[in-house]
């Protein structure tokens, strides 16, 4: 079983979305572990703030295969695709890392870039698996959250109750 870890961010209903999207990932893959719920203001165009968080899933399924279920789940959260790229998000799941896969794998970029790019990623991921190294970086996501700029984008915990 692969160990894999996934992004989720929503800034529309965002608790709403984030448990839905946290009940439909354990309805799918089991147990999971997530990490703190953090909030950040919108990345790439103006909106409302996002909640953030990263879980850690365990699957047998391929890369392309999980894709289409996290698509899946988003649309039965009512993600709409027709937008602009950077757009509010009723729910949003990326996955972060496979194991340690590298390049293109059925379509994913792994590792996906905004690990080392956007706090909401790379602190909550650091906080989840602390001693975990990114698969091209040879660094822990500790070490990579301790290098990087924390004062470029704002990022706070928040309160969140699931389940």
């Amino acid at each position: 079983m692969a160990i894999v870890y996934l992004s989720l961010g929503s800034n529309i209903d965002r608790e709403k979305h984030l448990s839905a999207g946290l009940d439909a990932l354990v309805e799918a893959f089991g147990d999971l572990k997530m990490s703190q719920v953090y909030e950040s203001e919108a990345v790439g165009f103006d909106g409302e703030n996002f909640y953030n968080l990263v879980a850690a899933i365990k699957t047998d399924l391929s890369v392309g295969e999980l894709a289409v279920k996290l698509r899946n789940i988003e649309d039965a959260n009512g993600r709409v695709r027709s937008g602009p790229k950077f757009s509010a998000r009723t729910l949003d799941i990326d996955i972060l890392t496979c194991d340690d896969l590298t390049g293109d794998v059925d379509g994913v970029m792994l590792p996906r870039g905004e690990i080392l790019k956007n706090a909401f990623v790379l602190l909550p991921l650091s906080e989840l698996a602390p001693d975990t190294e990114h698969p091209l970086e040879r660094k822990t996501y500790q070490q990579l959250w301790e290098a990087y700029d924390q004062s470029s984008q704002k990022l706070w915990p928040v309160t969140f109750n699931w389940p």
